[in-house]
């Protein structure tokens, strides 16, 4: 197969812990030819949706982990699989990537995550959808009503709509120290929708990310456990990641969620639990693929290359 991923610049990887590094190895051992490009790559040309795409080689080494060949601007349909792998912030330049990707896909391309379903699922929002599965829940950007929640729960997270990492998530406890100025910033001055969620104490035991592959269970999930007082788990907030079989209660989530997230066109998702509470649902770019299969010796990605070369 000819397999293009749309990634942040291959620079940037971080390929110890890189998920997209990952599944290009797996694919790479199985004779795939690899390719890569990036939103800004992507153009319409009157006709249909093509993009400057580089033929990449791993190389196997460390430092210089791959070869790229001269860009060639290439229609999308050329190649047999196109993996959405841009890290968010989830902005208006993503958005458009998405209207190009799925004019693309009118045309005949195979684009994974279906680039419709990742812009209908705001990784924070979309667990409202599955109310079965979360904690007391408040989207709004009318401040009163945030004071209110605060009220009535005492201790609360406050977190924006469109962060990644961690970033700007606020924990506000029962004093309710900070609440207004925390409530202004992130709510722009009550011009801004965030989320307001119920403190969940199990935080401290991890916030874990329970990978879902083709409406599959991954059977592993990856407790990201906060570290030196932060509330966040998230790698990227300094968290610790341990491997761990994923619970009862994790399978239920995942289980449940998982064919009806595959149905609509999301071949890999990442949920994430805290105690028994679904959290966020991340569809741009889930990660923990490497972290998994180096703790467990379960091969994520040999997981999501089954998956994909299925659905060609």
């Amino acid at each position: 197969m000819k397999i293009a991923f749309v990634a942040d610049p291959l620079d940037s990887f971080k390929i110890i812990k890189d998920s997209t590094f990952a599944m290009m190895t797996e694919a790479a051992s199985r004779g795939h030819e690899l390719y890569a490009f990036g939103h800004g790559d992507l153009l319409f040309d009157g006709h249909e949706v093509k993009a400057s795409v580089s033929q990449i080689t791993l190389t196997g080494k460390a430092d210089e982990w791959y070869q790229q060949q001269a860009p060639v601007l290439r229609s999308l349909n050329e190649f047999d699989a196109v993996v959405e792998r841009t890290d968010p912030p989830f902005d208006m330049e993503y958005v458009y990537a998405t209207y190009m990707l799925e004019r693309a896909e009118a045309n005949g391309a195979r684009v994974f995550n279906r680039p419709g379903a990742i812009r209908s699922h705001n990784e924070k929002f979309a667990i409202t959808g599955f109310t079965q599965f979360i904690a007391p829940t408040l989207v709004t950007s009318d401040m009163a009503r945030i004071r209110a929640f605060h009220e009535q729960h005492k201790d609360i997270i406050l977190k924006p709509l469109d962060g990644m990492g961690g970033a700007g998530i606020l924990r506000i406890a029962a004093d309710g120290l900070n609440l207004g100025s925390a409530i202004e910033m992130l709510t722009h001055h009550g011009e801004r929708t965030i989320m307001a969620q119920r403190y969940i104490p199990d935080i401290v035991k991890g916030d874990r990310r329970v990978l879902v592959i083709a409406g599959k269970v991954v059977p592993y999930c990856l407790a990201r456990v906060p570290q030196a007082g932060e509330v966040r788990g998230n790698l990227a907030a300094g968290g610790l990641g341990v491997a761990m079989p994923i619970s009862e209660r994790e399978r239920e989530i995942a289980e449940t969620l998982g064919p009806i997230l595959f149905e609509r066109g999301l071949l890999l998702v990442g949920l994430d639990v805290i105690g028994n509470y679904l959290t966020e649902i991340n569809v741009t770019s889930p990660t923990c693929f490497q972290e998994i299969t180096q703790q467990t010796g379960f091969n994520v990605a040999g997981m999501f290359i089954d998956a994909l070369e299925k659905a060609i």
